[in-house]
C-alpha cells in the first residue's frame, strides 16, 4: 500500500475515533438530562402526595408547580438540544466512516492494480525470454 493511502487511512481513522468519542460524550449528557427529568417527575409526585396530607404544603403547591414546570421545561429543552446535537454527530460519524471506507477501497484497488501490473510485466519478461530461446 502506498504511503499516501496509508496517511489518508490513518487520518480518517483518527477522525472516526474522535467522532465516536464525541458521540459517546453527547449520549452520556443525554442520559444525564433524561435522568434529571426523571428525578423532577419523582419529586413532583412526592410533593403532590405531601400536599394531599399536609394543609400547609397544599397552600404552597401552586408556587411549587410554577417553579417545577419551569425546571421541567428547561430540562426538556436541554434534551431536545442534545438530541439534535446527537443527530448531527451521528451524521458526521457516518460521513467520516464512509470517507474511511472510500480511502480503504482506493488503497486496495491501487494495491491490486500494482499486483496486476507486476504480473503483466513478469509475463512479458517470460514471453520475451521464450522468444529469445526460440530465436537463438
Amino acid at each position: 500500500m502506498t504511503a499516501w493511502a496509508q496517511s489518508l487511512i490513518r487520518i480518517s481513522n483518527y477522525e472516526v475515533e474522535t467522532l465516536q468519542k464525541r458521540l459517546a460524550e453527547i449520549t452520556a449528557r443525554r442520559a444525564s438530562a433524561e435522568m434529571r427529568v426523571a428525578v423532577l417527575e419523582a419529586e413532583v409526585e412526592v410533593e403532590l402526595e405531601r400536599a394531599r396530607t399536609d394543609r400547609e404544603a397544599a397552600t404552597m403547591m401552586q408556587a411549587y408547580m410554577t417553579g417545577w414546570l419551569l425546571r421541567k421545561k428547561n430540562a426538556d429543552g436541554d434534551i431536545a438540544a442534545i438530541e439534535s446535537e446527537e443527530v448531527g454527530a451521528r451524521d458526521a460519524l457516518t460521513s467520516a466512516f464512509e470517507e474511511l471506507k472510500k480511502f480503504e477501497h482506493v488503497a486496495e484497488t491501487t494495491r491490486l492494480n500494482a499486483l496486476i501490473a507486476a504480473g503483466k510485466r513478469e509475463t512479458a519478461a517470460f514471453d520475451e525470454m521464450g522468444l529469445r530461446r526460440r530465436a537463438g
